[in-house]
């Protein structure tokens, strides 16, 4: 069974994560995915190329952040890119799965809902945290990036009201309840799950 995990950004998704990796479960990180498939994947580099030019990628062959930050900033190009590059992530998805043995698999995405992804899954989880509790830990790890910055990109992101509509199960990372608590009893219900796929 495949499950797709999502959240804002802040929320607190690599923490959920790593909790589900802690009892077994195997975890794809489709940003990472995504960043190795922009340097390892010779047809979606040429692609790009083609799209956006010679300039998405700098001299030693890493992608140009600089250009890939304002592709990104722009609807219309970001769009594209996106466009682009998720048939390939769902691929490399399809391929990650087909070796696991494991009764699930989740699928750890920032953007699940606005690419597409959670058409690849089976059920949606959503990790809610409350706003200014999101701010401060961005904050204190994306310590070169402006608030505007900040508020610019979870302004992109769905509400947490459009989330808890759209997802199957919720881990609220806000210290009313312990989130070992709710992973522990959301891996049993998994499992039970998992025996109907």
């Amino acid at each position: 069974m495949k499950v797709g995990l999502t959240g804002g950004i802040g929320s607190g998704k690599s923490t959920i994560c790593g909790i589900f990796e802690w009892l077994g479960v195997p975890i794809y990180n489709a940003d990472l995915q995504t960043k190795s498939l922009y340097l390892t994947n010779h047809i979606l580099k040429s692609e790009l190329i083609e799209t956006f030019g010679e300039k998405m990628y700098s001299p030693n062959g890493e992608i140009n952040k600089i250009e890939f930050k304002s592709i990104l900033s722009d609807k219309t190009l970001g769009k594209r890119l996106n466009e682009l590059v998720h048939p390939f992530v769902f691929a490399n998805f399809e391929n990650w799965v087909s070796k696991q043995t494991h009764p699930y698999v989740i699928k750890e995405a920032a953007i699940l809902f606005e690419s597409g992804a959670d058409a690849t899954v089976d059920t949606v989880i959503s990790v809610i945290a409350p706003f200014d509790v999101k701010l401060k830990r961005i904050k204190q790890r994306d310590s070169q990036r402006s608030e505007t910055e900040i508020l610019n990109i979870m302004n992109l992101q769905l509400s947490e009201e459009e989330l808890i509509k759209r997802s199957d199960y919720i881990v609220y990372n806000d210290s009313s309840e312990s989130v070992i608590k709710q992973v522990l009893a959301l891996n049993i219900e998994l499992l039970q799950k998992s025996t109907h796929f």
